[in-house]
């Protein structure tokens, strides 16, 4: 295969990424466009695409770490700390959707896969790409090559079903929170009492603001970079002092919220500097590119058993997520949707939500509405899951293999 050449490593990815918009505006996000980003990639990946394309086009590492740095921050300053706090029952549902999943594959799955091949795949389905490459290794330590690959397919593959279902889930939701907000009444006041819609998201200024604000004519491209650059920094760096105990990336949301209640951080920063596009595209393409490792012979070899514990994992997790959910007085939409999150985590989780609410919007208000009431969710949900969970479990079925 030609090498490609930067400027044309740009488009491709560019191009893939832009043909999902389409689709998703013309569809009304009915088709995510990060499924139909990731399906391009996929085929992509299998004749013309160079493996390292994100690097060759100078998006890969360790700019799409940076991406993630920053782009946590970013979102922390969407969020107030009493929000943060109040988002414990989210923490619960996708905590027992978890359970759910797990249980279920434990007991039902060993029905029709191979107890090895249950332990191996779960701990990916519940996540991210640490507790891929802790069953991983220990499959290759054992000699267990093919469940080895299958760590790795589940976790670059799971997104496929990920993405559409969240797609529908949020438009549920929506539709929803949007009859409430045109119908009015004690339904819509109590959101408003629980969610930073009572003008939160409109202020500037955090609550416990004790620093100055900048003037206008101060907050250029490099001072607000430098500015959450800074608290992402100083995130990372209590991630080290602690033994990254807490994951920096849950720092770097936490400290995204502190920065912007003291005032330090402007709310949206990354928005207000024109970087938010080109940062997201970055970590987008860092994600996609993992789905090069998903070879058609791979996908062959595997498919009964991948296909398998995905159907059967997210049906657990959709049963407990919405007994739970419905409990804590979470609809059944939006207790599924945030344990979705656990199949690809952020970024896709934020652009997930953007598309929906765009979908089901008629005007920035109602968009804002929409946002408010669902961004936070389904980003606590993504870290609960991925950040947490997954590493936790994956800890668990290493012993058990």
């Amino acid at each position: 295969m030609q090498q490609m050449s930067v400027i044309m490593s740009f488009c491709v990815i560019t191009v893939f990424m832009a043909i999902g918009d389409v689709v998703s505006n013309k569809t009304k996000a009915f088709v995510p466009s990060v499924f139909v980003a990731a399906t391009l990639f996929l085929f992509g990946f299998w004749t013309f695409v160079p493996s390292n394309v994100d690097i060759i086009a100078g998006l890969g590492m360790p700019v799409a770490l940076m991406a993630m740095y920053l782009l946590l921050v970013h979102m922390g300053t969407l969020m107030s700390l009493k929000e943060l706090v109040s988002e414990w029952k989210t923490i619960t549902i996708a905590l027992c959707g978890i359970g759910g999943m797990v249980g279920v594959l434990l007991t039902l799955g060993r029905l029709f896969v191979a107890k090895e091949a249950i332990i191996v795949g779960t701990p990916p389905l519940t996540g991210g790409i640490v507790a891929a490459i802790m069953m991983n290794q220990a499959a290759t330590e054992k000699g267990l090559t093919t469940l080895a690959i299958l760590a790795i397919v589940m976790y670059v593959m799971q997104g496929f079903v990920g993405y559409p279902l969240t797609a529908l889930a949020l438009k549920k939701e929506g539709k929803r929170l949007l009859s409430i907000y045109h119908n009015g009444g004690e339904e819509l006041e109590k959101l408003q009492v629980n969610s930073k819609s009572n003008k939160q998201t409109a202020e500037t200024r955090g609550r416990f603001q004790f620093i100055p604000p900048l003037p206008d004519s101060y907050q250029t491209t490099f001072m607000l970079l430098a500015k959450t650059g800074l608290v992402a920094w100083a995130a990372v760096g209590a991630s080290a002092l602690m033994n990254d105990f807490i994951s920096k990336f849950v720092l770097c949301l936490i400290f995204g919220v502190i920065a912007a209640e003291i005032g330090f951080l402007e709310r949206k920063p990354l928005n207000k500097s024109g970087s938010f596009g080109y940062l997201m595209l970055s970590l987008m393409a860092y994600v996609f590119v993992a789905l090069a490792k998903a070879t058609p012979a791979m996908l062959t070899q595997m498919a009964g058993d991948l296909v398998i514990i995905i159907i059967i994992g997210v049906i657990g997790m959709g049963i407990a997520s919405m007994i739970v959910g419905k409990l804590l007085g979470y609809s059944k939409a939006m207790a599924f949707a945030l344990t979705l999150t656990a199949l690809y985590g952020f970024p896709p989780n934020y652009i997930l939500t953007e598309e929906a609410a765009r979908a089901l919007a008629d005007n920035p208000e109602e968009f804002n509405f929409l946002m408010d009431h669902m961004l936070p969710k389904m980003l606590v949900g993504g870290f609960t899951t991925v950040t947490v969970a997954s590493v936790i479990i994956a800890g668990i079925f290493v012993k058990m293999l």
